[in-house]
C-alpha cells in the first residue's frame, strides 16, 4: 500500500475556491490555518513538501504533516474538529460571543459602575456560574473595574475607556466577533469552543496569522490602555509597532540606548526608554531551572543532592507548565494572549519556550542517564530495568504485582463501545496496542501506573526497578488472550491554575473545593512520550488529548524523574551534605520569651536560626501564657501536622481570642489549607479568608498581652517566609521578632483591614501592598537617586526572589542611567539586563542556588552611613501579582546592628570571592564557582551555618 504522506495534494477547483476562502478569512481562525496548510502543499514542486510548507509558514513538520494526511484522508471534511462526546451543549456560540464582546466593549448599564457576573448574567440571561466560566476560560476577571478601568485590586483585563468605547462601537463589530473566535457571517460558524483542547492548538499555531482586536490586548500580568483612534490608523499603527518592537528584539544587546521615542503603550512603563530592554519572563524562569540542573551535574556534589537536584528540576517544570504554560495557551486559544515584554509575536514566545524546556528535559534525562545513575551504580545504588532482573527477582516481583499491583490496575480499551479515557495530570501510563488473534483486529488501550505506589519498587537493598517496568512485564495478565503488538510509557501535563471568581462565591471554602474537584479536567498542555514510541501509538495521543504538537516531548525511560525524591531520601549520609542543628542562641533559653522582647527586636535567619525556639515558641508561649487575650495570625502555608496550628488550637480553648487569616488560594497546597482551616474553626477559632480579589500573602503574628501594671503591651514577628517547620529547614528566610509599640500598632492596622475591610493605606514601619508598597520602594530608589546628584553616597540592594514588574525594572534603570551602584541578588526570574552602557551598566546582578532555597527578600537604601539609609525586609518580590494582587507587607528595620548583619550578607553573596552565578545583558547566566586556580570558592550557605555553629553567636 502506497505512503498517503507521499501523495501529491491534487486539488479540485471547488477544493480550492473552498480553501482559498478559508485562508483568507481571518475569523475562521484555526480553519484558515489549516487551509494555508493545504493550499501551499498544493502549490510546491513535486517531492516531499512537509519541510519547505513548514518553513514557509514558520509551523513544525508534525503540523503540516498532521492537516496534510488529514486533507488526503478526508478532504475538506479532515479539516473541521470533530464533535466530541459528552451531554448537547446548552450555550451557544453566539450566547458566549455576546458575554466576551459586552464585557470588553460595551459600558454597563447607567448607574451600574462595573460589569460583574451576576449584572451580566441579569442582562443576558445565562446564570452567574456559565458567565464566571465563559469569562475564566476567556482570560476575563471575575469583575471590571468602574469605567471600564482596573479595579485597584488589579483582577479585571483592561478594556477600552467610555470615550473610547462610544467613538469605535460602530467599526468593532467584525473584531469582536473575531475576538470571540466567531464568524461574523450567521450562516456559517466557525467556533472555537471554549476550553476546547482540540482546537486549542491550532489556534495557538495560527495566532501570528489571525489580527486580534488590539483595543483589548493584554501585557503581561497587567493591562495597558491604547488610545483611541480610526480603524485604519489603528491597524497600521499596530503593525509599524510590532514591526518595530521585533527589531528591537533581536538587535545585539549593544545596540539598547536611552533614547527618547513614542510610548509603546504598557501601563506604567518609561516611554523614554529604549525597547528590548527586558528579558522574557519564561526564558528566564527556565535560565533559573537551568541552574538547578547544573548543581545536578555538578559532580564535586554529593551524589544524593545531585539526585535531588534532577527531581527538583522535574518538580520545577511541571508546575511551569501547569501554571506559565497552559496560562498562556489557554488565552492565546481564547484570542487574548498574554504580549511578552520584548515585544515578540505570542506565538513566537511560545515556541522559544516550549523549545528551551525541550533543550533542557533533553539534557535532564542525559544527566540522569549518563552520569548520577553511573555514580549511583558504584556506590552500590542500582535503578534497573525489568531486562536487567534476575530470573529469582522477576519472581519474586511477579508475586508483588499478582498481590500489591494487579488489584489496583484498570486497564481501559479504546473502541467504538469505549471512547478514549480521560488521563489526568501528570499520571504516568502505558499506552499498549493489542491485537485480537482471531480477528486480527488491533485496539488501543491505556494503563495508568497507580499513583500511590512507590515511582521506584525496591527489588532489594539499594536496587530498584521503575514501577510501569514491573507493569508492563505482566500486560498479558491484564489483556489475556490478546497478543501485546506494543507498550510504552507517556505522561500528561494539564493547567492546574486555580480559578474562582470571588464576586459571585458566598462561601468561599465550598466553592475552593468545587474548584479542586473541576481541576483534574483541564486541557492537556504537555506530553512526555518514551523515545520509543512509534509513530501509529503517538499519532492516536496527540489526536485524542488535543495537544500542541509542540509540546510532545520524546524522551528516554524513564520517564517522570520527580520520583527520584525516593532515592535521595536513603539513609546513606556519606553521600549527603552533612547533618546541621540549627543554632538556639537567637534568644535565651532561661528567661520566657516576652521578657526578652520588651528589652530588644530580635531577627531571625532561617534555617540557621532553629524554628522552634524562635517563631514557634513565640506562639506556644502565648497559647499557655494566661496573660495574653490574643493572639492574631495569618496562614499561607503550614504543615500537615504543624504545632503552631495546634497551639491556637489550644489558646482558642483556653478562652483566648484568635483570628486566623488563612490564604485558601495558597497554589497546590489548596486542599491542605482547607483541612486545617476547618479543624481550626471546630476549635472556636475565628477564621478569615481575608480580602476578596487579593491573595494574603503577608507574614505577621500579632500577640495582644496584659503587662503586670494592666497595660496591655503588643509582640509581633514579621517575616518572609511561611510559617511551616518542614520548609523552615530548608528555606533560608528573615524574621523579625519585636515588641516595638509602632510595629504593634501597624499589625493591628493590617489585620483590621484584613479582618474588616477598613481602608487604611498609610503604616508607620511598614509598606503594605497592593496601595502602598510599589509607591514606597519607588520614593526610595528616587532618594537615592536624589543623594547620588547631590554628591552625597548613594545605594540601592536588594534580594529577592523575581524581578519582573515593569515600573520598577524601569526605575532601577533610571537609577543606573543617573550613576547609582546597584546589586540585585536575585534567585529565579530576572527581567532586568544588567551591564548596557548607558542604562545598566552600574547593576551587578546575581544568583545563589545551592542546599536551601534562598527565600528572603531584602531592601537596602543607601550605604549605611547615614541616618537616611534603611533596609526593609518582607514577603513581596518585585512581581505584578505581589505588589497589585496580593496584601503584602515589610518591615523597616531600625536596630543598627541588625541592619549591618542584613547588609554584610548581601556584600557576602556579591564578593567575587563566593560562588554564585553571574547574569550578562544577552541573558546568559555563567556560574562561577571555581577560583582561577580551579579550587572551590565560597559557598555562601556553608559558611553560615559554620558561623552560625559558632559559640556565642
Amino acid at each position: 500500500m502506497a505512503d498517503p504522506r507521499a501523495a501529491p495534494v491534487v486539488l479540485t477547483h471547488g477544493e480550492r475556491a473552498g480553501l482559498a476562502a478559508w485562508a483568507g478569512d481571518p475569523s475562521a481562525g484555526a480553519l484558515a490555518l489549516r487551509a494555508r496548510i493545504v493550499l501551499a502543499c498544493a502549490a510546491g514542486p513535486p517531492g516531499p513538501p512537509v519541510s519547505r510548507v513548514a518553513a514557509e509558514l514558520g509551523l513544525s513538520r508534525d503540523t503540516v504533516r498532521k492537516w496534510r494526511s488529514r486533507f488526503l484522508a478526508r478532504r475538506l471534511a479532515g479539516l473541521r474538529d470533530a464533535p466530541r462526546p459528552g451531554a448537547p451543549r446548552t450555550i451557544t456560540d453566539q450566547q458566549v460571543a455576546r458575554v466576551i464582546t459586552r464585557a470588553l466593549l460595551e459600558e454597563p448599564p447607567p448607574g451600574r459602575p462595573r460589569w460583574t457576573t451576576r449584572l451580566m448574567a441579569a442582562e443576558t440571561g445565562l446564570s452567574q456560574s456559565a458567565v464566571s466560566r465563559i469569562w475564566r476560560q476567556a482570560g476575563l476577571s471575575g469583575r471590571l473595574g468602574e469605567g471600564g478601568q482596573p479595579p485597584r485590586n488589579g483582577s479585571a483585563v483592561a478594556v477600552m475607556p467610555p470615550h473610547a468605547v462610544t467613538a469605535r462601537r460602530a467599526g468593532m463589530g467584525a473584531a469582536a466577533a473575531g475576538l470571540a473566535g466567531l464568524s461574523t457571517d450567521p450562516g456559517r460558524l466557525d467556533f472555537t469552543r471554549i476550553g476546547d483542547n482540540d482546537a486549542m492548538g491550532d489556534m495557538q499555531a495560527g495566532f501570528q496569522q489571525r489580527k486580534a482586536p488590539q483595543e483589548a490586548s493584554v501585557t503581561g500580568e497587567r493591562a495597558g490602555q491604547r488610545a483611541a483612534a480610526s480603524p485604519g490608523e489603528h491597524r497600521e499603527g499596530a503593525v509599524r509597532e510590532t514591526a518595530g518592537r521585533e527589531t528591537a528584539a533581536r538587535e545585539d544587546v549593544s545596540s539598547i540606548r536611552p533614547s527618547a521615542g513614542p510610548p509603546d503603550g504598557r501601563a506604567g512603563q518609561r516611554a523614554d526608554l529604549p525597547p528590548g530592554r527586558y528579558f522574557d519572563r519564561e526564558e528566564s524562569w527556565l535560565s533559573f531551572n537551568q541552574r538547578v540542573l547544573e548543581l545536578a551535574e555538578d559532580q564535586s556534589l554529593y551524589l544524593l543532592e545531585r539526585v535531588r537536584f534532577l527531581s527538583i528540576f522535574a518538580s520545577n517544570l511541571d508546575e511551569f507548565f501547569m501554571v506559565r504554560v497552559a496560562g498562556r495557551m489557554r488565552r492565546m486559544a481564547t484570542g487574548l494572549p498574554v504580549e511578552s515584554l520584548t515585544g515578540l509575536p505570542p506565538e513566537e514566545v511560545l515556541t522559544r519556550t516550549l523549545d528551551k524546556a525541550r533543550e533542557l528535559q533533553v539534557r535532564h534525562a542525559e544527566c540522569y542517564a549518563r552520569s548520577v545513575l553511573p555514580a549511583l551504580g558504584k556506590e552500590g545504588i542500582e535503578v534497573v530495568r525489568w531486562k536487567e532482573l534476575s530470573a529469582a527477582e522477576q519472581s519474586d516481583l511477579q508475586r508483588l504485582f499478582r498481590e500489591r499491583i494487579y488489584p489496583v490496575l484498570t486497564p481501559l480499551i479504546v473502541d467504538p463501545a469505549h471512547p478514549f479515557p480521560y488521563i489526568s495530570g501528570l499520571s504516568l501510563s502505558l499506552a499498549v496496542m493489542v491485537a485480537d488473534p482471531h480477528t486480527g483486529a488491533t485496539m488501543f488501550a491505556r494503563v495508568k501506573v497507580p499513583p500511590l505506589l512507590p515511582r521506584f519498587l525496591t527489588v532489594s537493598q539499594y536496587r530498584f526497578v521503575p514501577l510501569e517496568d514491573v507493569i508492563a512485564a505482566h500486560l498479558t495478565e491484564l489483556f489475556d488472550g490478546l497478543e501485546i503488538l506494543e507498550h510504552h510509557a507517556f505522561r500528561v501535563t494539564r493547567t492546574r491554575d486555580l480559578e474562582v471568581d470571588e464576586d459571585v462565591t458566598e462561601n468561599l471554602l465550598q466553592s475552593l473545593e468545587r474548584e479542586l474537584q473541576r481541576r483534574r479536567f483541564e486541557p492537556a498542555v504537555r506530553l512526555e512520550v518514551e523515545d520509543t514510541m512509534s509513530s501509529d501509538v503517538l499519532d492516536k495521543l496527540v489526536t485524542e488529548l488535543g495537544i500542541d504538537e509542540r509540546a510532545v516531548y520524546h524522551l528516554p525511560g524513564p520517564l517522570d524523574l520527580s520520583g527520584l525524591s525516593i532515592i535521595a531520601d536513603l539513609e546513606l549520609r556519606q553521600l549527603k551534605y552533612p547533618a546541621f542543628v540549627p543554632s538556639e542562641s537567637a534568644l535565651p533559653q532561661d528567661t520566657d520569651i516576652f521578657t526578652t522582647l520588651d528589652k530588644q527586636d530580635v531577627l531571625i535567619h532561617l534555617p540557621y536560626d532553629s524554628f522552634t525556639t524562635t517563631v514557634e515558641r513565640l506562639i506556644v508561649e502565648a497559647a499557655a501564657d494566661p496573660h495574653v487575650l490574643a493572639i492574631k495570625q495569618t496562614l499561607y502555608r503550614t504543615s500537615d501536622s504543624s504545632s503552631i496550628v495546634d497551639a491556637l488550637v489550644d489558646a482558642a480553648l483556653a478562652g483566648k481570642q484568635v483570628v486566623v487569616v488563612v490564604e485558601l488560594k495558597a497554589r497546590f497546597d489548596e486542599r491542605a489549607n482547607i483541612t486545617w482551616a476547618r479543624k481550626l474553626e471546630e476549635a472556636g477559632c475565628h477564621v478569615v479568608w481575608g480580602i476578596v480579589g487579593l491573595k494574603t500573602h503577608c507574614k505577621m503574628v500579632l500577640v495582644v498581652r496584659e503587662e503586670p501594671d494592666g497595660s496591655l503591651r503588643r509582640y509581633c514577628h514579621i517575616g518572609t517566609g511561611n510559617y511551616h517547620p518542614k520548609t523552615a529547614r530548608l528555606y533560608e528566610d528573615f524574621g523579625l521578632l519585636t515588641a516595638d509599640p509602632t510595629v504593634g500598632a501597624d499589625a493591628t492596622d493590617l489585620f483590621n483591614h484584613l479582618t474588616g475591610y477598613s481602608r487604611k493605606s498609610d503604616y508607620r514601619r511598614f509598606l503594605v501592598a497592593p496601595a502602598g508598597l510599589r509607591p514606597g520602594l519607588l520614593e526610595r530608589i528616587a532618594h537615592q537617586v536624589a543623594r547620588h546628584q547631590e554628591g552625597k553616597p548613594a545605594q540601592i540592594r536588594l534580594k529577592c526572589n523575581s524581578i519582573v514588574d515593569e515600573v520598577m525594572t524601569d526605575a532601577l534603570y533610571e537609577a543606573s542611567i543617573a550613576g547609582v551602584p546597584i546589586d540585585l541578588w536575585v534567585r529565579g526570574i530576572c527581567s532586568l539586563r544588567p551591564g548596557i552602557p548607558g542604562l545598566s551598566e552600574t547593576i551587578r546582578v546575581r544568583s545563589v542556588l545551592g542546599r536551601f532555597l534562598e527565600h528572603s527578600r531584602i531592601y537596602a537604601f543607601g550605604t549605611g552611613e547615614d541616618d537616611e539609609s534603611d533596609v526593609w525586609i518582607g514577603s513581596a518580590d518585585l512581581m505584578h501579582r505581589n505588589l497589585d494582587r496580593r496584601v503584602e507587607s515589610l518591615v523597616r528595620v531600625i536596630d543598627p546592628a541588625q541592619k549591618a548583619e542584613l547588609r554584610s550578607l548581601i556584600d557576602l553573596a556579591m564578593d567575587e570571592t563566593t560562588a554564585s552565578w553571574w547574569l550578562a545583558a544577552d541573558g546568559i547566566w555563567t556560574r562561577h564557582h571555581l577560583d582561577s586556580s580551579g579550587q572551590p570558592l565560597r559557598d555562601l550557605q556553608q559558611y553560615l551555618l559554620a558561623r552560625h555553629a559558632q559559640p556565642g553567636h
